[in-house]
């Protein structure tokens, strides 16, 4: 079944609207590439004006790129560290832009959109995992903690 990303035909109130207009083909959606560690496996897609977008369904390879030197080099990528978007995401090891991938070079950060443009660029960067799972705590969690702390002053 096709997404649809048109407005909805209801009002916050519940109140129907009234249509301004059919459904347009340029409403339709898409699922996520949600790409993944392997041989290369890019899909193209056909967008608005007749365009292409490359989906990365799976990559193994990125153009890491040192931002001191201004230098490139392709590299393999080992593993998905962190994905700062979902979570679920680190789970499934699936690479989105800004997550934190392993290479051979050590631990770099993704600058691009590989489900959008068919390849990963990535930079060097420092990552402490124990920092990133303080991140994916939940709000309430939190709150439990600071609590926990004061009762022990």
């Amino acid at each position: 079944m096709a997404r649809w990303q048109g407005l909805s035909r209801r009002k916050k109130s519940g109140a129907r609207l009234k249509k301004h207009h059919e459904k347009r083909k340029a409403e339709l959606g898409r699922p996520a590439a949600e790409t993944l560690i392997g041989e290369k496996r890019v899909k193209t897609v056909r967008t608005r004006g007749g365009n292409q977008k490359l989906r990365a369904l799976r990559l193994e390879m990125a153009n890491l790129t040192d931002p001191t030197t201004g230098k490139s080099e392709k590299v393999r990528i080992l593993e998905v560290e962190a994905n700062p978007a979902n979570k679920e995401f680190t789970r499934r090891k699936v690479m989105t832009k800004g997550a934190f991938i392993r290479t051979e070079k050590g631990i770099a950060m993704i600058t691009n959109r590989p489900g959008q443009e068919g390849y990963i660029c990535a930079v060097p960067t420092e990552f402490d995992a124990s920092a990133e799972a303080d991140k994916t705590i939940s709000a309430k969690k939190k709150k439990r903690q600071r609590i926990k702390e004061k009762q022990k002053k």
